[in-house]
């Protein structure tokens, strides 16, 4: 029987270069979501050099057909969606996983049903990162704007 790889280069603890930054935990539930279009909700969790993203469809939502650079590696976790990747259109569920490289056209849609599926792009999606920077910038605005508007309450 051949072996199928090397395990002791695999699991090396010997460093090969400097650690791009400290490890961390997240958990996805805590973050809140940024939602491009109606019913689309995304979580998106930032590593060095990409990026997984946690999106949730609502029945009824769609992500339009479009391009884009990054790599992207589909993965349903639960429910179903369908998924056009450039014109091969299949109902995607629990386990499924498409790949999507840099320029492919895709887009993915529900119809009465919700799906939870991530994404992974390598490297991380610079839209969907300028899109969370300017909701969280206007959260952040909003809970500024709502505690100076109960701070001004409160003085009679």
């Amino acid at each position: 029987m051949s072996e199928l790889g090397d395990a002791v280069s695999h699991f090396t603890t010997e460093p090969g270069g400097t650690p791009a930054g400290p490890g961390r935990y997240v958990n996805v539930e805590a973050l809140t979501p940024v939602e491009f279009l109606p019913g689309l909700g995304f979580r998106p969790v930032l590593g060095h050099n990409a990026m997984t993203n946690f999106v949730t469809f609502e029945p009824g939502a769609t992500a339009p057909r479009h391009v884009h650079e990054e790599e992207q590696i589909v993965v349903v976790l639960d429910g179903e969606f369908t998924f056009d990747l450039d014109g091969d259109v299949r109902v995607m569920r629990k386990g499924d996983v498409a790949v999507v490289p840099s320029w492919v056209p895709h887009g993915a849609w529900t119809t009465d049903t919700h799906c939870l599926e991530i994404d992974v792009f390598a490297p991380p999606r610079s839209s969907l990162l300028k899109l969370a920077e300017a909701q969280a910038a206007e959260s952040a605005a909003g809970a500024e704007g709502a505690k100076a508007e109960g701070d001004a309450a409160g003085e009679d």
